[in-house]
Order: structure tokens, then C-alpha cells, then sequence
């Protein structure tokens, strides 16, 4: 054969792939309305396992890599995952008649929101200054319209929540009043002020980013700032997903989120501007590039695309952020000593400490 045939062959084939793999996405929609309907849990982990072990298997019988085909179960799992999730949602949430509103709609986690509501069977509008959000109505300034919304979610950077929230007391809307920033402690003050207005208002930190698709595995936190039954009506919002749906007071949030995203982005910041100021050029590096590198550089190019402004603001306004940007300083100066000492006991030390401190995590 040529290879123009040979190819032509291989297209038919990946045609037939794509066929079936919408074949499998129709039984899954079956599927998840059986399990909505007899109250089964949209994750099956013994199921999962069964899937993919199948799959290794039987790749090594035909010759097949089991990597290969595990690679491409997980996959069509998280596929199949997603869209019994979201008809779940769909299915089992009382949005349907409600009005939302989504202060600052138009950025990344605001759109999130918009669909999600959406999803929900909500009437979602968005009140942001900046074009965006299609689709959807964008009544400007929130300031400008009447507060008849079953739902409002603020959605602005930190520095601006802090006053929407202290405005909003000032109006007492009837409706549940949610935040969704990353900081909590320069929102105290605004959140204090909306309990004592009298008005449902709880915080919340979905997280994951706004490319989430799938909630399975992801951590949505909620602090309950004295109104339980608001705090209670937002973790309705989110119990038809599998999100693990976490409680905690205000203070645990920022003295945990200053290592959860302080630390991990400071060391990413110093990571790759360490690299920009060395005069080496990635491409460069990546000629002789190992796995670590590689890992490390895919996450610091994560991190360097993101809003600066919102990182700047995690670590600016944590009232708790001090201590881990300390930590950070602390331990590379510690590893810069060690070597400098040609300290190899020392340096193992560190390591074997650290590994100890790891494993813990399982």
C-alpha cells in the first residue's frame, strides 16, 4: 500500500473511534438518568477500577501498550463523569423562577457562575462595567437596579468586594448574598456589616479555576460568617455535584490559603522569574530538560499566565500571608547554606524530613 492509502485507512479508523466513542456517550446519558432516578451516586469507584483494569488487560492480550488504554479509559471516565454531573445538576437543583444576580460577571469565575446557575434552571444576570458574559443580560451597575434577586453573588477582585459588600448592607437585599473571593479577611468587615443589616450573607472559595469543568475531586470551602441558614442554602447550590464541600472559620481559611496559594505561587513567581533573569532561553533549557523541570516549568507557565493583579492581591492582602513568604526565604537560604557548607548530612537531613512530612499525606 502507499502512504497515502495507509493514511487514508488510518482516518477511516479514527473515524469509526470518534463514532463509538459517541455511542458510549449516549449509554452514559442513560445511564446517569438510571442513577438519578434509583438515588445512585454519580461516582462508582470499585466501577472505575474494574474499567480500567479491563482495559490494561486487554490491551496485553492484543499487543497494546496497557498504558496506552488506560491513558484513554480515564479519559472517556472523566468525560462520562462530566456529563452525568451536569446532568445531574440539572436534574436535582430548584434554580427554575429564581433571578441571580452575578456582581462582576464578566471575569473568568463570574462567567463559571453564570453557567452554573444557568445550569441550574437560575435567570442569571451579570452586572459588570466590562463587555462580556454573552448571552447574558448585563445590567451595567448594580447600583443602578433594583435588588429583587433570589440570588446575588459577588464576584469582583478582593479589594472591590470589600466595598460592594459594604454597599450592599446599606440595601439589604432580601436575597441570599454569597462571596466568592480567595481572601477572607480584608472581607470581614463587609460581611460584618451585611449580618448586622440583617441580610443573608455567607462566604464561599470555589477551588478550582474557571476551566473546570468536572467538580469530582475539587474543594469548594465554606465560611458560615454568623447566618447558618445562609451558609446552609449555598451548600445546596453545590450538593448535586461531587465536590467536597468544606467548613471552616474565617481566620483557618487565609492562615491555610497563605500556603495553599500564597507559598505554592511565590515559589512558581521566583521559580520562573529566577530562570527569565539567569540570560537562558527555555528552548535552551529544554534540550537537556528532566522530568522535574519540565513538571515544574509546565506549572510556573500556569501561574505566569494568570491575573496578575489577583495574585498580586493573595499575597498583599492576606493578613496571614507574612508567614509563609518568611517560610519560603527561610528554606531556600537554608538549602543555599547547606551546599555552601558543603554539608551533605545536613542536606540529607532536610530531604529525609521533608519526605517524612509528604507521606503523610496519604
Amino acid at each position: 500500500m502507499t502512504l497515502d492509502q495507509l493514511r487514508r485507512r488510518l482516518t477511516r479508523i479514527d473515524r469509526q473511534l470518534i463514532a463509538l466513542v459517541a455511542d458510549r456517550q449516549r449509554i452514559v446519558t442513560e445511564i446517569g438518568a438510571h442513577k438519578i432516578q434509583n438515588a445512585v451516586p454519580t461516582r462508582d469507584y470499585e466501577r472505575e477500577r474494574e474499567v480500567l483494569k479491563g482495559a490494561r488487560d486487554h490491551a496485553f492480550e492484543l499487543g497494546l501498550e496497557p498504558e496506552l488504554a488506560e491513558a484513554i479509559m480515564r479519559q472517556l471516565i472523566r468525560a462520562s463523569l462530566t456529563q452525568q454531573e451536569q446532568t445531574r445538576v440539572a436534574a436535582q437543583t430548584s434554580g427554575a423562577g429564581k433571578r441571580a444576580l452575578i456582581i462582576g460577571g464578566a471575569g473568568k469565575m463570574g462567567r463559571w457562575f453564570a453557567e452554573f446557575l444557568g445550569t441550574q434552571g437560575f435567570d442569571v444576570e451579570i452586572a459588570d462595567p466590562a463587555a462580556g458574559g454573552a448571552g447574558l443580560s448585563n445590567v451595567g451597575d448594580w447600583r443602578a437596579v433594583e435588588l429583587n434577586y433570589e440570588l446575588i453573588i459577588v464576584a469582583t477582585p478582593i479589594k472591590t468586594s470589600a466595598d460592594v459588600l459594604g454597599e450592599l448592607a446599606e440595601r439589604r437585599p432580601k436575597g441570599l448574598v454569597i462571596d466568592i473571593g480567595s481572601l477572607k479577611t480584608p472581607l470581614r468587615d463587609g460581611l460584618a456589616r451585611l449580618v448586622g443589616a440583617g441580610c443573608r450573607v455567607t462566604s464561599i472559595h470555589p477551588m478550582f479555576g474557571p476551566e473546570t469543568r468536572l467538580l469530582s475531586g475539587r474543594h469548594v470551602v465554606f465560611v458560615d460568617v454568623g447566618v447558618a441558614a445562609a451558609t446552609a442554602e449555598a451548600r445546596e447550590l453545590f450538593v448535586s455535584t461531587m465536590a467536597d464541600l468544606i467548613d471552616m472559620t474565617l481566620e483557618e481559611h487565609d492562615r491555610l490559603i497563605a500556603y495553599v496559594l500564597g507559598l505554592s505561587h511565590a515559589l512558581n513567581l521566583a521559580f520562573f522569574t529566577a530562570l527569565a533573569e539567569s540570560g537562558e532561553l527555555v528552548p535552551r533549557l529544554k534540550t537537556l530538560s528532566s522530568t522535574t523541570f519540565n513538571a515544574q516549568l509546565e506549572v510556573a507557565s500556569l501561574v505566569a499566565s494568570d491575573n496578575p493583579h489577583l495574585y498580586f492581591e493573595i499575597q498583599a492582602l492576606n493578613e496571614y500571608g507574612a508567614a509563609s513568604l518568611e517560610a519560603l526565604s527561610e528554606a531556600t537560604e537554608r538549602v543555599r547554606r547547606l551546599v555552601a557548607q558543603d554539608d551533605a548530612t545536613g542536606f540529607v537531613e532536610l530531604m529525609e524530613a521533608g519526605r517524612r512530612y509528604l507521606e503523610s499525606r496519604f
